[in-house]
């Protein structure tokens, strides 16, 4: 087989999924979304696997653009308040320790922002729906052709991007001097 020849298309497949994905993200949760973001004192990132890898770049972008960011679990972790929020990443909105982590996060009175598929999930707090194929299979989701949550993990990444870049608009922020918040030891 010659993956070259079938390349264009699969990616193509994939950026429309991704594409009509995120274009079925409610406006005014994203405007909700972005008020407590940049609100918060300390916003924490919880998630597992590559939804974790997805919520660390988004963390990783806005501390670029002066949000204090933290994931949970890092080493330097300090204690979340009611000043604070919580942004977990689950398609299902079930996984174990996102839900455990937004139950103790709401006890010390911090804001919970779920971003998900399941509208019906258990998770507390103000909901970002991202309508991409989760594990449970739910009617309105966008279908997919990768593998199991691929589809949401990349949909997460591009939703982060997408409100950094709002953010950069708002704020007026030269993106040529993003740089100087870049690491510098590498």
């Amino acid at each position: 087989m010659k993956y070259g020849n079938r390349y264009r298309e699969t990616m193509e497949t994939i950026t429309e999924e991704c594409r009509l994905t995120l274009s079925k993200v409610n406006p005014e949760s994203v405007d909700e979304f972005v008020n407590v973001l940049l609100a918060a004192e300390k916003v924490f990132f919880i998630g597992v696997g590559r939804v974790m890898l997805s919520l660390e770049a988004m963390a990783k972008r806005f501390a670029h653009l002066g949000v204090n960011t933290v994931c949970v679990g890092q080493i330097t972790e300090p204690a979340i308040t009611n000043a604070d929020a919580l942004i977990v990443g689950s398609g299902s909105g079930e996984s174990v320790i996102p839900v455990s982590i937004a139950k103790i996060a709401k006890k010390y009175g911090a804001k919970i922002i779920y971003i998900g598929s399941n509208p019906e999930s258990t998770m507390a707090g103000m909901f970002v729906r991202i309508p991409a194929r989760s594990k449970l299979y739910l009617e309105d989701e966008t279908e997919s052709v990768q593998p199991m949550t691929s589809l949401f993990e990349q949909s997460l990444l591009l939703f982060g991007d997408t409100v950094a870049k709002l953010i950069i608009d708002k704020n007026n922020i030269n993106i040529k001097e993003l740089w100087q918040c870049h690491a510098n030891l590498e």
